[in-house]
């Protein structure tokens, strides 16, 4: 969603930043081969397309990207980020002509005390949800972004199609578009369609259910409804006890405390933690706590 102001002109010092981005892969090896399979899984999934008979345009964008590295992930090891908010020779970049559009679901605190109510509580988080919309063809051209994966192949240019972080719409975007899944087929699915429209926090599902019966059919009508809207529930933890006969297996199911919302959750106890990373000594200054208070705020 793009506002009426000027255009964006086609950056080409951008090749410049891609040559650098290769030079730097080219010397770490692990870092290549993530950064690679992270765009070859987007190209794969259909989420972006290159551009064979591209023309120098001066209403079109190029987007740099950069690799950021998250060892203690367990789904992306590291994730490719592209950089909307980097100025053009205009002075503008694509986030600044971009609407934000309005705040659509409900605050932080809503949601977390909400989550506290119920006797059989989960979480998880839509697989990839930005990347399941997808963006008119006329606004691609303002999705570029280049690429080459050996260094002996030619730069070539490739559009996003889909919905990305990193632009300022793209919250917006997701969250109307799970409202909109919810409004649809809320005759089909009444439960879910309400824990859509209220207990997601963007792509992270905060909820839970009185008794494991209403659990169960929750879980499997919250499944449905969203794969009407082509996307997909993972990372699945919850404080059920017998949690083998709720779930697949998967990582999250062995492990009794995951992040969310920016905390910790012990699915065990069902209690809210916060990490707090301190320095060995047992003594604390003033400025200690009140960095580690900045942190959990």
């Amino acid at each position: 969603m793009t506002c009426d102001s000027s255009p964006i002109s086609e950056e080409l010092n951008y090749c410049n930043e891609h040559y650098e981005i290769t030079h730097y892969l080219n010397r770490d090896p692990t870092m290549k081969f993530l950064y690679s399979e992270f765009l070859r899984e987007y190209k794969n999934l259909n989420h972006m397309e290159e551009i064979t008979n591209c023309t120098h345009s001066n209403d079109s964008y190029f987007l740099p990207h950069q690799g950021v590295l998250r060892p203690s992930s367990i789904t992306t090891k590291l994730r490719v980020v592209f950089d909307a908010s980097a100025k053009t020779t205009t002075g503008y970049s694509l986030n600044d002509l971009l609407c934000t559009g309005g705040v659509l679901q409900d605050d932080l605190f809503s949601i977390l005390t909400r989550f506290r109510k119920h006797q059989y509580a989960f979480t998880a988080d839509i697989s990839k949800m930005f990347r399941q919309i997808e963006i008119n063809p006329s606004q691609r051209k303002y999705l570029k972004v280049l690429w080459k994966e050996r260094s002996e192949e030619n730069v070539k240019v490739f559009a996003l199609k889909t919905a990305m972080y990193g632009t300022t719409s793209a919250p917006f975007l997701a969250t109307r578009t799970l409202q909109q899944l919810a409004r649809d087929k809320r005759e089909n699915f009444p439960i879910a369609s309400k824990v859509l429209l209220e207990d997601f926090y963007m792509d992270d599902c905060l909820s839970g259910a009185s008794d494991i019966n209403q659990f169960m059919a929750l879980k499997k009508e919250l499944g449905k409804l969203l794969l009407r809207g082509g996307m997909t529930l993972h990372k699945w933890c919850s404080s059920a006890s017998s949690e083998s006969d709720l779930y697949p297996f998967n990582y999250y199911e062995k492990q009794s405390t995951v992040k969310t919302l920016g905390m910790m959750w012990n699915k065990c106890e069902d209690a809210f933690l916060f990490d707090i990373s301190t320095s060995s000594t047992t003594e604390f200054t003033k400025r200690d706590v009140l960095s580690q208070i900045a942190r959990l705020f």
